[in-house]
């Protein structure tokens, strides 16, 4: 199932419900609100419904990937993953290799090639959506979850040095105009880079704001 329309007393309550109905997180979906609905009078009378539209975000040859992908597999999970992906590379008319490296309870595949760009696209949307459908194919048959981090060409290390220089120079900025700061909307696992800069820094305080997949990171001074 790739997409579902769900009710429920509020827009929020109706898209918790699907997302559960779904078995994915907020940031993996686009959500159209078909009616917000209404509270009755005296919360009985003339009552309707929240109604939203929830659907899987599209990933074009990503997702047409993983749905022609065959189930019946005896592979073990991380290679059934790794098989997955580099059919999928080689579908997007790219050349490259990945070696998977397990630490700590987590499989890291670093693709290796050239021209590696459209793999990781802007901002690393491309490379995101692409690490969630493979932990898909790695855990739709694991009993025990499997954390799985993708790269390419080292971006999750240049993205992470951004991020860090961008944290400590923003909470200068704060500090300097005793003025909060909102960041632009980015992936959990990149707001924590933001949060775990900044945490010992005793002049500000941050905190994320929104929902998925327009959650934010504010810092503000102390």
């Amino acid at each position: 199932m790739r997409e579902i329309t769900s009710t429920g007393q509020t827009v929020e309550d109706a898209v918790k419900k699907a997302l559960k109905e779904l078995n994915v997180e907020q940031e993996q979906v686009d959500i159209r609100i078909i009616d917000e609905g209404k509270k009755g009078l005296f919360g009985i009378f003339g009552q309707k419904p929240a109604i939203v539209h929830v659907k899987l975000k599209e990933t074009s040859e990503l997702t047409d990937a993983l749905l022609k992908w065959n189930e019946n597999t005896d592979l073990n999970p991380l290679d059934e993953a790794k098989n997955f992906l580099e059919q999928v590379i080689k579908e997007m008319g790219i050349t490259a290799s990945v070696d998977i490296k397990l630490e700590e309870k987590t499989a890291y595949f670093n693709i290796k090639g050239e021209n590696l760009a459209i793999l990781i696209g802007k901002r690393g949307q491309t490379l995101n959506s692409l690490q969630y459908l493979t932990q898909l194919v790695a855990n739709k048959t694991s009993t025990d979850y499997v954390p799985i981090i993708l790269d390419a060409e080292n971006y999750r290390e240049k993205r992470r040095e951004t991020l860090t220089q961008l944290a400590v120079k923003l909470a200068d900025k704060v500090v300097k105009t005793n003025k909060e700061f909102s960041l632009e909307p980015m992936p959990s696992f990149e707001r924590k880079i933001i949060h775990s800069t900044l945490m010992e820094d005793e002049r500000v305080q941050t905190y994320s704001v929104g929902t998925e997949p327009n959650r934010y990171v504010v810092i503000a001074p102390k």
